[in-house]
């Protein structure tokens, strides 16, 4: 397990809400957390759907899905905090929290992805994201336990068993 240089957990990050406010990443605290930077128009957007079903089989175990929503993959995710809200809900039935869009790489990263991007998945891969729909799984002590890369299912076995263990 790994946090940023600071020490600081991951969910002490101050980030806010898709419809506006603070989005309090504190309240995960004590629940593991997949963190996922989407996109709407994507090839990967079914992703959604894996991303709610795994949020609903484990929410009562201490466990979320966080949607980030990012455009700086060939502008991927144009819309408003509203168009972005309703498509998710009506094309795909979201109901996990989402965040604010925010930039995931490069010179105005968000600092949570500052602290995300050190991780390694298991491939070694560490650094910049790759692409939309690139996931970390946050242990319920705020740190990270796992990433996966954008073209690893949600319900792939090592989402899963990685969620499992992380909520034990």
């Amino acid at each position: 397990m790994t946090t940023d240089t600071t020490g600081n957990s991951v969910l002490d990050v101050d980030i806010d809400a898709l419809q506006g406010g603070a989005a309090d990443l504190g309240q995960y605290k004590g629940r593991a957390v997949l963190v996922v930077n989407v996109a709407s128009k994507c090839g990967l957007t079914p992703q959604y759907a894996g991303l709610e079903r795994l949020h609903e089989r484990y929410a009562a175990q201490g466990f979320t899905v966080l949607g980030v929503p990012c455009n700086q993959f060939m502008g991927q995710e144009p819309g408003s905090s509203e168009e972005i809200a309703e498509f998710c809900s009506a094309t795909y039935g979201v109901t996990f929290p989402m965040t604010e869009k925010v930039e995931v790489n490069g010179d105005g990263r968000h600092p949570l992805y500052d602290r995300l991007v050190g991780f390694a998945d298991a491939e070694g891969h560490s650094g910049d994201i790759r692409w939309n729909f690139e996931k970390f799984l946050i242990g319920r002590d705020g740190t990270v336990v796992a990433r996966f890369s954008p073209q690893t299912e949600p319900e792939a076995a090592e989402v899963v068993a990685a969620v499992e263990s992380a909520i034990k």
